[in-house]
């Protein structure tokens, strides 16, 4: 591994704070401390501590969480089900092993600059996600998007209250997506009318 640059450093030095210590435990005296920098260099860098923890968190995904996506694809004939839940499996597994992450990413995604952090991680997860839809009706990609990203979230916030487990998220989003693509491959055709027989 080569040097780390000033910035990486400095990045590094929060992620390692949000893994051991949690959110709360970021402050920017104890960061240039470790960092070995000064206060002055991290404001020019940061405006504040919300957007240093920003970065550190766009920075950790984009080297453990979304590193695996960049290959996902449905091979001919793969379960539409099957080849979701692979993408699901990438994204997830990293914040398993590291659970702490995954409160601080919940608690900038609720925050006024969450919609950054959301539209970074939606920038490298889309490509994937629309690959192995191809071929999937437009009127299903929108709903199935809708749901599962509400339940995604709802799934993290329970997760940052202490109500479930980082281990709990996985499987329930895998027996959803199963009901989901299993009630859309049943009668495809019918799926673009659902809404109106509940009008």
């Amino acid at each position: 591994m080569g040097s780390i640059s000033g910035d990486d450093r400095l990045l590094d030095v929060v992620v390692d704070i949000l893994e051991t210590d949690g959110y709360d435990a970021v402050q920017l005296r104890e960061v240039a401390r470790q960092a070995q920098t000064s206060l002055a260099t991290i404001y020019k860098r940061h405006a504040t501590r919300d957007d240093l923890i920003l970065a550190a968190l766009e920075y950790w995904m984009q080297r453990h969480r979304y590193s695996g996506l960049i290959e996902q694809t449905r091979a001919p004939g793969a379960s539409l089900y099957h080849a979701l839940m692979e993408v699901f499996h990438t994204i997830f597994e990293p914040w398993e092993r590291h659970p702490e992450m995954l409160v601080a990413y919940f608690r900038v995604r609720s925050s006024p600059k969450g919609d950054k952090l959301f539209r970074f991680g939606l920038d490298i997860v889309a490509p994937a996600g629309l690959e192995v839809l191809a071929g999937v009706e437009d009127g299903f990609v929108a709903d199935l998007d809708a749901i599962i990203s509400s339940l995604i979230y709802g799934l993290l916030g329970r997760h940052s209250t202490g109500e479930i487990a980082v281990t709990d998220i996985l499987p329930i989003l895998d027996r959803t997506v199963y009901w989901l693509i299993r009630g859309y491959e049943s009668n495809p055709t019918e799926a673009d009318g659902h809404v109106d027989r509940f009008m």
